[in-house]
């Protein structure tokens, strides 16, 4: 019966009589065509080393396609949920999170020495992804209720999601994940300005989260490393700099027009990480620069209509809806900026994936659900001003 209601739901979403719809289509095809893309990059990209691991080249493909359902499947249910109920268990939601990244740090699963993943079978978790999108929409939920203090007050309301982040952070970076940090606080901090935080406050923790930054770089000798190869990558392109060199000759072969889809030599295990972390330098050899600048504005049209949405939220006096949706957008935009960065040889590698676009299922249904979280925003809004505009028409048509 809960099924039956959920596709029920949905249909009604996608057939309203209507002349005008109660969702955004374009959203939904941006995300749809970015899916898309990602499976098929995912694809060209892992051939080599599913061929290699198991012995089956369609292996990645076929898990990522699995990953794919699971999303699209999820999405459903989060359609459904009004943003009454994210905002009521926002804190249940952010404490579900530090309970599994406590979990992960002791049965997670180590992978070149991180322990990031909780095995569940068919996929491993990632309780760093549904940490970002817990702490996100408890911002948004402490915004609504502390909006006033968040801008008078530095202790009371603005310290407070500080100490939050904080935990999280300390957390995270024991696994180590510092690249997940950085994202939190950059959107944290977009989060607080939208809201009203005095410029004086940002000053102030941004020096201070600089210099975190940096101590947490000179603490560690692999960080170092990455900082030093992306300065002088040629230095040593067989040692330190040897990931983002590989990257950057894919990047170089790509051209104009690409060498064709399936085509990438880099991705003969020349380039580690080449359908996860580096995946944008393997569109980047097939499909070249058109095909660079067509999928980067796919992903920041999805980046616009999410602060469109958030902007529309606000209109309607939808605090949570808005501060929530300019937090979606803010991170899709800044993550998306360090990956392909990273992958250019613009800012030092940090393990990123590509929105909607890279293989990993916790951070593809995460990401898929904060789309969902978007199209339901967008929903409420248009559903509140729905009986409105019927009532004009029916004037109109008595007149």
């Amino acid at each position: 019966m809960r099924v039956k209601g959920i596709l029920s739901g949905v249909h009604q979403w996608f057939s309203h009589p209507s002349s005008e719809p109660l969702f955004d289509r374009q959203l939904v095809w941006i995300s749809l065509g970015l899916m898309l893309t990602g499976l098929v990059i995912v694809t060209s990209a892992s051939f080599p080393i599913s061929s290699r691991l198991t012995d089956q080249p369609f292996h990645f493909m076929f898990r990522h396609a699995v990953f794919l359902v699971l999303a699209i499947c999820t999405s459903a249910v989060v359609l459904q949920v009004p943003l009454k109920k994210w905002l009521q268990y926002s804190s249940v939601l952010l404490a579900i999170s530090f309970f599994l990244l406590i979990i992960v740090l002791l049965v997670g699963k180590s992978v070149n020495g991180a322990s990031r993943w909780i095995p569940l079978g068919l996929f491993n978790l990632q309780p760093a992804e549904l940490a970002k999108l817990s702490l996100f929409i408890f911002m948004a939920g402490y915004l609504v209720r502390k909006q006033a203090e968040v801008r008078e007050t530095f202790f009371g309301g603005f310290m407070k999601p500080i100490m939050v982040f904080a935990a999280l952070a300390v957390l995270l970076l024991i696994q180590p994940d510092l690249g997940t940090v950085i994202v939190m606080l950059v959107t944290l901090f977009g989060m607080l300005f939208i809201a009203g935080a005095k410029l004086t406050q940002f000053i102030a923790l941004m020096v201070a989260g600089v210099m975190a930054v940096i101590a947490l770089i000179v603490a560690e000798p692999y960080r170092m490393r990455r900082v030093t190869s992306f300065l002088d990558p040629w230095e040593d392109p067989f040692g330190s700099g040897y990931q983002l060199t590989q990257s950057l000759m894919a990047f170089g072969r790509g051209e104009w027009l690409g060498q064709g889809l399936g085509n990438s030599i880099q991705k003969l295990e020349y380039l580690p990480e080449a359908h996860t972390d580096f995946v944008f330098a393997v569109l980047a050899e097939e499909l070249g620069f058109i095909g660079v600048v067509l999928v980067l504005m796919l992903i920041f049209s999805l980046v616009f209509k999410a602060l469109f949405i958030g902007k529309k939220a606000f209109e309607h006096q939808d605090l949570f809806g808005g501060y929530l949706a300019f937090g979606i957008g803010i991170w899709f935009a800044f993550q998306t900026l360090v990956n392909v960065g990273a992958a250019s040889g613009i800012v030092p590698t940090k393990g990123l994936t590509l929105p909607l676009i890279s293989y990993g299922g916790s951070s593809l249904i995460i990401m898929t659900v904060a789309v969902s979280i978007l199209l339901r925003i967008d929903f409420e809004c248009r559903l509140n001003v729905k009986p409105n505009s019927r009532l004009e028409n029916n004037n109109d048509d008595k007149e």
